[in-house]
């Protein structure tokens, strides 16, 4: 399994001294590096973070061992490149995770409205439950979301706060009188508070179709101090590590202020605690003072500024609040401000003028056509793209002559799993045809475009980056509903090719990222399954055994477990993660439960049924209770 000082390991015998010796090397490997000059081996050899070696056997890299090199047995595991997220909200998400019960993999509602019932049993007064993204009711056995009815019987007395993806969020009694929804609350711009028949709150909060009114809803609930923030990302960057992670771009995003929310991964940077590289980027807060916070940050900051382990990237993923469409595909592609383009325009140039580079969100074609537009206005004055790194982030219905004007000016392309929770939604409203290219990921890659992959975790889809790659391979949602015909969907080294060295291309780092290769960073995961050859229907099922991040161990279990690093002990102690863990591992130890769930749900389905009238077809297709079809 592993071996230290002098002992033999497999057959492999240390040198007498450590003069040129690596730190770690990994052999009895089914090694895919990515690198298309040397694309398998069986050994990986790692000195000062970086590879040494890469080798077809343990002979090749014997003269590495030294008597203080740790040696990894694989025992025939596939391993890969570290995985890069190019679309991850990891710092917002580090910290708030203990803060979080998370739903993410939990396969049957009666499930997670269990885990609800005993996390407001340890909850203390005062604090709220928070489920917030990460899951979808396809994924429940059931079919359904719960009701406010439910989380009003789960926790009577602690404020529940359940988010589904950017469409609705589900609160209980006590969650509406702490955040103070009243009869006489105003609906805020772009949401509505879903109130009975007496006028007062139900507790449903819609996205119609923006997300802001949940976001500052869930901002009512009490945060976390300082030391608990940054033992929660700690915690949070070793969750990511567990599925292979060793690499994200943060996308900044709403009530995620710079320099402020920055601060908890800037200590760590400088402690040399994050397990996991992070280029993040910065996002204007609030409407109206875009551009002065846009002209503040080139004035004090520069993009390449950090290190390996932590770098500014750029602006994005919102530049302007007007320009940004929103993604609720369960409501109408909404129709953005005429005159967006004038403020829009001038913060590109300013950013342009300044040599940075910036990510945009855009969801719709619509939106990526004027945002186009604004691009070759200035290109035509030679003032874009002026040698920095741009690209749009999301593009699910991107058009084919959109691609083409990407391409011409230079930019690059991030897209997301979105999909995979929200697939359905999009294809009841839009049609198959138009859903069989959202988003058109072939065709970018046919033009040439740098394309990367990631997840727009924690809010909307779960974080587990396999759960994405199963998309990319299969063109199916969590659910099972098949969206892509083959022509739109990829091949397992060419979705993992998007995971791995797409990222790194677009931040630049492609000569030391994304595969093992000798010079590179030693970021490398030992897989529980071979991604190549598992079935289709168990990839998101993969875990790392073994995550190794600049030569650290960061995540070790299985075989493994104990050689990775120690982390503090989740604070506070009842944190729903301290109990649950984060996402929920697939297998057997949940087979017991989704029965139970499918016979609850036909229980459920009748008395529905006797209720409001005959519900027709099986509990699989059915529809979810009317009042959160919107």
């Amino acid at each position: 399994m592993s071996g230290t000082t002098s002992m033999p390991v497999a057959g492999i015998r240390p040198a007498s001294d450590d003069a040129g010796a690596a730190d770690l090397v990994v052999r009895n490997a089914k090694v895919f590096t990515g690198d298309p000059a040397r694309p398998e081996a069986r050994a990986v050899a790692v000195r000062d973070g970086r590879v040494a070696a890469v080798g077809d056997d343990d002979h090749d890299l014997a003269g590495l061992v030294g008597p203080a090199t740790r040696v990894v047995d694989a025992l025939g595991r596939r391993v890969v490149p570290g995985l890069n997220d190019s679309h991850l909200h990891v710092i917002r998400g580090g910290l708030n995770y203990v803060l979080e019960l998370r739903w993410d993999g939990v396969r049957s509602l009666r499930q997670a409205l269990a885990m609800l019932r005993e996390q407001a049993g340890r909850t203390p007064k005062g604090q709220w439950i928070r489920v917030v993204g990460g899951w979808t009711a396809e994924q429940f056995a059931e079919r359904r979301m719960p009701t406010v009815a439910e989380l009003n019987a789960a926790a009577p007395d602690t404020p529940v706060f359940v988010l589904h993806l950017y469409q609705s969020a589900l609160m209980n009694r006590a969650a509406v009188r702490a955040a103070g929804y009243t009869r006489e609350t105003p609906d805020p711009r772009g949401g509505q508070i879903v109130r009975g028949r007496d006028g007062e709150p139900t507790g449903v909060l819609l996205a119609a179709p923006g997300a802001l009114l949940l976001y500052s809803t869930l901002a009512k609930a009490p945060a976390l101090d300082e030391a608990d923030r940054r033992t929660s990302t700690i915690h949070f960057l070793r969750e990511l590590n567990r599925f292979g992670l060793t690499s994200a771009l943060d996308a900044a995003g709403g009530f995620q202020n710079f320099p402020d929310n920055y601060a908890t991964v800037i200590d760590l940077a400088r402690s040399g605690e994050l397990s996991l590289r992070i280029a993040y980027y910065l996002f204007p807060q609030t409407a109206g003072q875009e551009l002065a916070d846009l002209r503040r940050w080139t004035e004090t900051v520069r993009p390449g500024d950090g290190d390996e382990w932590l770098r500014l990237a750029g602006a994005g993923e919102n530049l302007t609040w007007a320009a940004a469409d929103f993604e609720n595909f369960a409501e109408p592609r909404p129709a953005l401000d005429a005159d967006y383009e004038v403020e829009f325009e001038q913060a590109v140039r300013l950013l342009a003028e300044n040599g940075w580079g910036f990510r945009l969100h855009a969801t719709y074609d619509e939106t990526i056509r004027r945002d186009l537009a604004v691009f070759e206005k200035l290109a035509a004055q030679g003032l874009f793209p002026a040698g920095n790194r741009w690209l749009f982030d999301h593009a699910e219905t991107v058009s084919d002559h959109s691609l083409d004007r990407i391409a011409a000016l230079g930019g690059a392309v991030s897209v997301q799993n979105r999909m995979s929770f929200q697939g359905t939604a999009f294809l009841d409203r839009y049609g198959a045809e138009v859903t069989a290219r959202t988003p058109p990921v072939r065709a970018m890659l046919e033009r040439g475009l740098t394309v990367a992959a990631g997840t727009d975790a924690t809010r909307v889809s779960s974080y587990n980056p396999w759960v994405a790659l199963h998309w990319l391979v299969t063109g199916r949602t969590v659910g099972g509903t098949a969206l892509y015909p083959a022509a739109n969907r990829l091949s397992r080294e060419g979705a993992l090719d998007l995971y791995t060295r797409g990222g790194a291309r677009l931040t630049g780092e492609e000569d030391v990222k994304g595969i093992l290769r000798e010079g590179y960073y030693a970021d490398l995961a030992i897989l529980s399954q071979d991604y190549f050859t598992v079935p289709e229907a168990a990839i998101p099922d993969i875990e790392s055994v073994l995550t190794v991040v600049g030569g650290r161990v960061v995540h070790a279990e299985a075989e493994y477990a104990g050689l990775d690093e120690a982390a503090p002990p989740i604070s506070p102690a009842w944190s729903p993660v301290a109990h649950f863990g984060g996402y929920a591992a697939g297998g057997a130890r949940q087979a017991d439960a989704m029965a139970e769930a499918v016979a609850e749900s036909e229980r459920h389905r009748q008395w529905r049924a006797a209720r409001v009238g005959a519900v027709p077809g099986p509990v699989a297709s059915d529809p979810v209770d009317p009042c959160f079809t919107h």
